[in-house]
């Protein structure tokens, strides 16, 4: 069993940036998977960004490349998901997630561990 817990969420005004983090407990943190999502009210939580387990190879989402930068410090069982250059429409709940299969998915169904979310609200 793994649990996780983000933080670092807030409200941030349009341009401006954020750091979350993800913590998590046991022993094969870097074995797993880990990836970012965000859900925004009504809609489906979609896919933010994701780091291989040991190699830590990354991949983005359209929608954020160039202005998230997904990292982890398996010494500290930590994931992060640096925010810059902030947008009104990156306001969602964001879920780190982990997934010991190491398939290196988008999907959320690849994942088996989730976060409770940290809120992320850009707005001026």
């Amino acid at each position: 069993q793994v649990q996780l817990v983000e933080s670092g969420g807030g409200l941030v005004q349009p341009g401006g940036s954020l750091i979350l983090s993800c913590a998590a407990s046991g022993r094969t943190f870097s074995s797993y998977d880990m990836a970012w999502f965000r859900q925004a009210p009504g809609k489906e939580r979609e896919f933010v960004a994701v780091i291989r387990a040991r190699i830590g190879n990354t991949y983005y989402a359209d929608s954020v490349k160039g202005r998230f930068t997904i990292s982890r410090d398996n010494a500290l069982n930590t994931v992060f998901l640096q925010m810059n250059s902030l947008k009104p429409e990156d306001t969602a709940v964001y879920y780190c997630a982990a997934d010991p299969g190491q398939q290196y998915n988008r999907s959320p169904t690849a994942y088996a561990y989730w976060g409770q979310g940290t809120q992320v609200t850009v707005s001026s």
